[in-house]
Parts: C-alpha cells; structure tokens; sequence
C-alpha cells in the first residue's frame, strides 16, 4: 500500500515538473497570417471584456477576425505549425434509408436489445422513448457505416438526446443517461 502510495506521489510529482510542461507555439515575428485582433488589442479597450456586471461577452472571450479574401483566388494559405496545406477531407455520399436497426441497454437489467425500426416511428424502451427522424448509409458500401439522426426522450417529455449517431464511432455522440444506453447498428432501404 505504501509502495502504490509513494509511485503515485512520485507520477505527480513528475507531471509537475518544468522540464515535463506542455510547449506552446511562440509567434514572435508577429500575427498569425490571415487574422486581426480586434482594435485596442485585447487589453485595456477591449470590446471582449467582461462588461459591467461581470457577464461573459457576446461572441467568445477573444474574438479573432479573418479579413475578407476575394472570392475564387484561389490561395492556399500555410498555417503556422503546419508544414504543408491543410487536406480536407471529402465525405462519401449517402443514401436515405426507411429503415434502422439500434441496440438499447439497460444497465439496471444489463440486457441489450436490438430494436429494429421504420424511420419516423417512435418506440418506449423501458422508462425512455426513442425516435428515429433520419437514416443514412454510404451508397457505395451500405455495409460499412450507418449515420442516424435520433430523439430520445425521457417519460415525462424531457430532451434526452437530439442528434446524429454514428454505427461505427458509437461514442462520438452519445447518449448520457445514468440508466440506459442507445446505439445505431445500421441503416437499410427495403
């Protein structure tokens, strides 16, 4: 006990350390390219500070401009940090699916069900009613994913959860119960 006690005082002790801190950039030969402050800086005139009463202003703590560009040029702009332009990432097309296939878990119970369903219909599941507005899946390989947009609801009407889930990064966007667990499975067209 002592010895898990005295590893653990020393990890901490180590995380603490100087030589161990997390490095940031430093742009000292000056602004990030593409990007103005607001005028009066950050500091004194700032529009960003906290107003009279202490509120949080509107529109982030700093809230950085990016001047217009014409439209079309063109540019490729190299970040700082970065050797090379940022790839974007093109995402597949999709198909709409009638029809959805979701795992639910009681933890209480510790039982999962598999709940098939038609988009648009509603199910209860135990003390949560589940709803399932829109289906997709990738048209060029319907097996690999599915993405399905879901409400859950408690019984009393109270928004659980509203948004999309992802088959295959189920914790991505999930649902935050202390009791129940809901993922999509997969989306199909009949």
């Amino acid at each position: 006990m002592r010895s898990t006690l005295a590893a653990l005082v020393a990890g901490v002790a180590l995380c603490a350390s100087p030589a161990l801190a997390q490095q940031f950039d430093n742009y000292s030969d000056g602004p990030i390219p593409g990007f103005q402050l607001p005028p009066g800086g950050l500091a004194g005139s700032n529009p960003a500070a906290p107003g009279q009463d202490g509120a949080p202003p509107q529109g982030g703590l700093f809230p950085l401009t990016q001047p217009p560009t014409g439209q079309g040029d063109g540019a490729t702009t190299i970040l700082p940090g970065t050797s090379a332009p940022i790839a974007s990432i093109s995402q597949p097309t999709t198909a709409q699916a009638n029809r959805v296939t979701l795992r639910a878990l009681d933890r209480m119970l510790g039982q999962p069900t598999d709940v098939e369903m038609v988009v648009g219909d509603t199910v209860i599941y135990g003390r949560i009613a589940i709803r399932v507005l829109e289906c997709r899946f990738p048209s060029d390989d319907p097996a690999s994913d599915a993405y399905a947009h879901l409400e859950i609801l408690d019984l009393p009407g109270n928004r659980l959860f509203d948004g999309w889930m992802i088959a295959s990064s189920p914790a991505l966007n999930a649902l935050e119960h202390p009791r129940y667990d809901v993922w999509v499975l997969r989306c199909f067209a009949e």
